[in-house]
């Protein structure tokens, strides 16, 4: 798949590591999206909507929930960490280190996605969230 950014200036571990958080961004969106999905079918809810802002706060949560379990379950190649207090946002680089340093790192991420995808939901909303990143592209 061509680099898909338009300043095509990067040197080229710029262009992998980019490469690296588009790839990882999506397969999280997909993990995630599944389980709200999952979730809110298990409690007899309609499917999230694009525009609610509940179910994309609930999304969110999702996000990090998952961050959280990737993040204690695949070890990590080097402890870098960014210059961030956002948690989210640490935590997604810390994943963008792991997948490229980690030869095995997709099997271990398939295998943390199926265990997170298997768990059921914690009751009083704790997992709401946001399809915020699906539903903010076009």
């Amino acid at each position: 798949m061509p680099f898909r950014h338009a300043n095509r200036a990067h040197d080229l571990a710029t262009r992998i590591e980019h490469e690296i958080r588009e790839r990882l961004e999506e397969a999280i969106d997909f993990v995630c999206l599944d389980a709200v999905v999952r979730g809110r079918q298990a409690r007899g809810l309609p499917p999230p909507a694009a525009n609610s802002a509940a179910d994309r706060a609930e999304y969110t949560q999702q996000v990090l929930a998952f961050l959280r379990l990737l993040d204690a379950k695949i070890a990590p190649a080097e402890r870098a960490r960014p210059d961030t207090s956002e948690e989210q946002s640490r935590l997604l680089a810390g994943q963008v280190v792991r997948a490229r340093t980690l030869p095995d790192y997709w099997q271990r991420f398939e295998t943390v996605s199926a265990r997170f995808l298997a768990e059921p939901p914690p009751s009083g909303g704790e997992r709401r969230g946001v399809l915020a990143r699906l539903f903010g592209r076009g």
